[in-house]
């Protein structure tokens, strides 16, 4: 099959593994809808969504018939959920309906990034798209009324969004719809406000498709033209809060971007009695007359910073429990289903399901290794003593290339799954300056995991936190059965996809270590 053929029928794949994603999970949802009501968090979302779609705003009824206005939990899902709730019915089904239609574009996203990755590959796309479509812990988790999910979702399309930012260059409207998502993500998830220029920074590296020449002039000018896809970026999802960050000015007695919860997730990872993971809060007894909800999570903020600069060794021995907490062991679905009804999901099902998604999960993280663990092509040099200098480094750089890459598979095969997510982001950080080439898909996909590690080494662990990483490592581990063609684009041919173009090519040479 012809590169143009091959092209043409990429977007037809994409919509078979877009039609692939939903149909699975829609077949869930109509198992779960009538079986699983609303559990854990989701109990949570499912009132404050019902107030929302009556009309009562982001508030809550206590039991003795107060009702204060709230922001604990980031807004962005449950009023998505209100609002679909206010049209069709405060039924959990409409909700599960909008995680099964989320999950299928992140499916879509991660397969129309891979065909950027791998622009002659048919295949590879392919198989990025199917294990996002089909991966265990992201379907099974649909009928949740949880946010992990739909951020995971909402973090690969704007990971799309970069590529098609970076293939648009220098145009600046790419960059604000870049902004849009990242701001409808931070409504969800806070955190994932740092994607904003991370994700933009991503669409800036290399040079803009067709357009081989530096950006000339003086430095001011040229610092100015880098910047502002970034501050337009970032700007954009700010301004996507801005009018919730507004309320909760006015509403909560305090400012908050999204949400007040902050200072309750610090306090519960600074809990000298820590596990790493979630536990019930220990209210300091500076804070037990405290019952503003805005005030009180300041308050555990302050008591938790003080915590940890009077006990920064103990602080930091929590870290690794944390991180093992989120990456050694999901089985959030399987978690959520049996909260909800035992009956319908007993205990022997859930340790089966995570059993399966564990086993997958491991099965991308060698696979991602794979991929981090290429030996970049070498560019040659002229001189015979700094050729012998390369030597002796591409030596070194190999002993840490084979001993990260032996650590993670043996951390991928036993319980410290942990260990091996650390090794991937090492191998990925020793390509070096070869890293900043890479595909975006890639790229996009070390940097949500190395969000996703540092949040939790701050705050705390839980498995279901791992799932916003799960799309785009599913789609970066089916980038190690790509092969790059050594053969350039023709010349005055068009790229076909813009995004490799910026990248010299590489051969059979680009192998495993």
């Amino acid at each position: 099959m012809s590169d143009d053929v091959s092209m043409a029928a990429r977007p037809r794949d994409g919509g078979a593994v877009f039609a692939l994603a939903l149909a699975v999970r829609i077949a869930v949802v109509v198992w779960a809808a009538g079986r699983f009501p609303p559990a854990a968090d989701g109990a949570y979302y499912q009132r404050i969504a019902e107030r929302i779609a009556a009309g009562l705003g982001y508030t809550w009824l206590w039991p003795d018939g107060v009702v204060t206005y709230a922001a604990h939990y980031p807004v962005g899902y449950p009023g998505a959920v209100g609002a679909l709730y206010a049209l069709l019915g405060a039924h959990p089904a409409v909700a599960m309906l909008l995680n099964a239609v989320l999950g299928a574009l992140a499916a879509l996203a991660v397969h129309r990034l891979a065909a950027r990755a791998a622009p002659r590959s048919r295949a590879v796309p392919a198989l990025s798209g199917a294990l996002v479509a089909l991966h265990p812990g992201l379907v099974a988790y649909t009928p949740a009324l949880m946010t992990e999910g739909v951020t995971g979702s909402l973090v690969a399309c704007a990971a799309w969004s970069s590529a098609w930012a970076r293939e648009r260059r220098p145009a600046l409207a790419p960059f604000a719809v870049l902004g849009l998502l990242v701001g409808v993500a931070t409504l969800v998830r806070p955190q994932a406000l740092l994607l904003a220029p991370l994700f933009a920074g991503l669409a800036l590296l290399g040079s803009p498709p067709g357009d081989g020449a530096r950006i000339d002039g003086p430095l001011a000018a040229r610092a100015a033209r880098r910047a502002a896809p970034v501050l337009v970026t970032v700007i954009a999802a700010l301004l996507v809060c801005a009018p919730w960050t507004a309320r909760n000015c006015v509403r909560m007695n305090q400012c908050a971007l999204v949400s007040v919860n902050g200072g309750w997730n610090l306090l519960i990872g600074a809990d000298p009695a820590s596990t790493g993971a979630w536990a019930p809060i220990q209210v300091p007894e500076a804070c037990r007359e405290v019952f503003d909800e805005a005030g009180k999570d300041a308050c555990f903020g302050r008591e938790a910073r003080r915590y940890i600069a009077e006990h920064p060794g103990a602080w930091l021995g929590l870290v690794p429990r944390k991180l093992a907490a989120t990456f050694d062991y999901c089985g959030a679905a399987g978690w959520y289903l049996h909260a909800s009804n035992p009956a319908a999901f007993s205990e022997e099902g859930k340790v089966a399901l995570g059993a399966v998604e564990t086993v997958f999960e491991r099965f991308v993280l060698l696979f991602a290794l794979m991929w981090a663990a290429r030996k970049p092509a070498q560019t040659p040099v002229a001189s015979h003593d700094r050729a012998r200098r390369r030597r002796l480094a591409q030596r070194a750089l190999l002993l840490a290339r084979l001993a990260l890459f032996a650590l993670g598979v043996v951390a991928a095969l036993h319980v410290h799954a942990w260990v091996g997510y650390l090794a991937l982001l090492g191998l990925a950080l020793l390509q070096g300056r070869a890293l900043l080439r890479a595909p975006v898909l890639a790229v996009a996909a070390l940097a949500v995991l190395a969000a996703t590690a540092a949040t939790h080494a701050v705050f705390f662990g839980a498995g279901r936190y791992a799932l916003v990483a799960f799309p785009l490592l599913s789609g970066l581990a089916a980038l190690a059965a790509a092969r790059q063609s050594s053969e350039p684009p023709r010349a005055g041919a068009p790229h076909p996809t813009g995004e490799a173009a910026s990248a010299p090519p590489s051969g059979p040479e680009d192998e495993l270590l």
